[in-house]
This record gives C-alpha cells, structure tokens and sequence, in this order.
C-alpha cells in the first residue's frame, strides 16, 4: 500500500518537480499538494496523508504555523520541513512547533525518498547540517539529568547514534545489528524517556545530559 503524502510549497515549479519525483514508483502517493497554509486544516482533512513535505518560507500562513495547526488536530501525521534554511531560529521554531523531520532543499532525491520512508517508520530524519546544529545548541545546554530513565547500556549507545544525526539504517551499520532491532530498541527508549518520536527523544537527552557525546 502506497504511503499517503501531501505537499505545501509555494514554488510550483519546485512542487512539480516533487509530485514527479515521488510519483515514480517510490512507494508514495500524492493526495495533496498545495501553494500555501492558509487552508492547512481543509487541506489535510480532504487529502488526510500519512506524510508531509512542509516548506517555510510561504506567503501567508507560514510553514512552521501550518505545522502547528496540523499537529493540532492530526498529531498522529509526520511532518518533515523541506527548506533552504539552515539558522538555528527556524530549525528550533519547527522542532518546537512539531516538526518531525528537517531536510534541507540540496538534500538529493534519493536521500529525500529514504528520508521519507524513514520518517514513515518512526524515524527523525535530518540534514547532517542541521543534525550538527541541533547538537551544538542542546550541548551548550546547561540542564544536568537528575532522574535516572534506566536505559541500558546498549540502548544509551543507540540513542547517541541517534542524536549524532545517524538514520535507522546507519545505526544499524555501525551496531552490528538489523535494522528492526534497532526500531525496537528506540521504541523502548522513547517509552522509557516519555516521548514520541526521534526529534522529541534527541533534544530531551541533550537537554538532560542523560548520554555523553563526545
């Protein structure tokens, strides 16, 4: 069954060019797509996708408010920033508002498309750049962790692979492990942190200083 998506972006050459892309045969199908956030809610409700590419920078209603309004009434659908801004304001302005992925426009097609599969699964995908970003704000945090959340040994190495930016396939890679161990390892972290999804889990072990990062 193909993966529901819908799409706001103002550039219609840009949503074009998605549409094409991710109609391909890559797993997707386009319910929706759309040049702006001002009807985010009547959007999503006629469309109802699985996933969303959501830009910022749109006329209107901008993309980080149509995250929250979407998350509002549908916290169950996965939202991935597609944008070519890369400052801290905005990519901690999405994470805050929801946002559950953040992808920068010069990410390639192919790493877009396993991006989205990722963020389909459970997944917290996001540039390298913005990864490092992330880390580097959550690390000058100064919030030390005083509650003990009892991962394990084992689960706290994959959770540091997780805030280093690796995705499901390279934390496998590197733990000698497959890739549905390392589902049902984050599915005990984010139980036992009291959170739900990837982005949530990163900031708060930042946050927390629950792992060391070196």
């Amino acid at each position: 069954m193909p993966i529901k998506l819908a799409i706001f972006e103002d550039n219609a050459r840009l949503r074009q060019s998605l549409e094409l892309l991710l109609e391909e045969g890559s797993g997707f199908q386009i319910t929706g797509s759309f040049p702006s956030c001002d009807h985010a809610l009547e959007d999503i409700q006629k469309s109802f996708p699985d996933l969303v590419i959501m830009d910022i920078d749109m006329p209107g209603v901008n993309g980080i408010e149509g995250v929250k309004t979407i998350k509002s009434s549908f916290p169950e659908i996965k939202v991935v920033m597609y944008t070519v801004f890369d400052d801290d304001q905005r990519i901690f302005d999405c994470i805050c508002a929801g946002a559950n992925g953040y992808l920068l426009k010069n990410t390639s097609p192919i790493k877009l498309i396993q991006s989205l599969h990722e963020l389909k699964e459970g997944g917290t995908p996001m540039s390298p750049f913005v990864a490092q970003k992330v880390f580097e704000f959550f690390r000058k945090k100064e919030s030390p962790n005083t509650e003990d959340y009892k991962l394990t040994n084992r689960e706290k190495e994959i959770l540091v692979l997780l805030v280093k930016g690796n995705s499901y396939k390279m934390i496998a890679d590197k733990s000698h492990i497959s890739i549905d161990t390392v589902k049902k390892h984050l599915a005990n972290i984010y139980n036992k942190l009291h959170v739900h999804c990837g982005t949530e889990a990163v900031a708060k072990a930042l946050q927390q200083k629950i792992v060391i990062i070196e």
